[in-house]
């Protein structure tokens, strides 16, 4: 598993800036046929991979909260992108498609 794309998108300042850290249910312990000391052991142990923001219901009234939803979206952007080429492709990245 090549983890540096995933990370680099988890650790850019815009993403931390809206989401924090990703979110989810994940494994006590490492999966059946993983080594537990897999250095993405932390990615693979997730059952989820969750992006939350929450909103004040003062910034959900503000005339201006159309323009933060959807500069919101666009910091999610690359974290979607890469999450679907990685769900729409084989173990050898080809597209299943």
């Amino acid at each position: 598993m090549d983890d540096e794309e995933i990370r680099t998108i988890l650790a850019d300042v815009t993403f931390k800036k809206f989401f924090g850290e990703l979110k989810g249910d994940e494994l006590k312990t490492a999966p059946k046929g993983f080594d537990k000391t897999h250095p993405a052991i932390d990615l693979i142990r997730k059952k989820q991979y969750l992006l939350t923001r929450s909103f004040s219901d003062k910034e959900v009234l503000s005339p201006h909260f159309e323009e933060e939803v959807l500069t919101t979206f666009k910091a999610m952007r690359p974290f979607f992108d890469y999450m679907s080429e990685v769900l729409s492709s084989d173990l050898n990245g080809e597209s299943i498609y």
